[in-house]
């Protein structure tokens, strides 16, 4: 019997685990940001190397989030490095936020221009 008791305790125990990590995972979430997408060196001063980021409009204060991707290395980085304000555009993509610092990795062709 408390063979038994012991078996149920340890498979209740993994059940709770398994949930929690699950949780975790909805955290990231699929999302399309508009605002305006810019350069996280040149314009908003965030890293060392040019990166990109996206300004986003939420209530009455501006978010940054920055973008999980190859930086300067992107086709679409050349249209707003070095234009102070960038442009406006949209980015799809899986939104997640880590110690603070929101961030966005942009889908395939996610990244698009007004």
């Amino acid at each position: 019997m408390r063979t038994l008791e012991a078996m149920f305790l340890g498979c209740a125990l993994v059940a709770v685990v398994a949930v929690n990590v699950l949780a975790d995972d909805k955290k990231e979430e699929k999302k399309t940001l508009k605002g305006t997408i810019t350069c996280s060196k040149c314009d908003l001063k965030l890293t060392e190397d040019c990166g990109n980021a996206i300004k986003v409009k939420e209530g009455d204060k501006d978010v940054i989030y920055l973008f999980i991707d190859e930086g300067k290395k992107e086709p679409y980085h050349k249209e707003f490095c070095t234009t102070k304000g960038g442009k406006k555009g949209s980015v799809t993509g899986v939104v997640s936020e880590k110690d603070g610092k929101k961030y966005i990795k942009p889908e395939k062709d996610g990244v698009k221009f007004e």
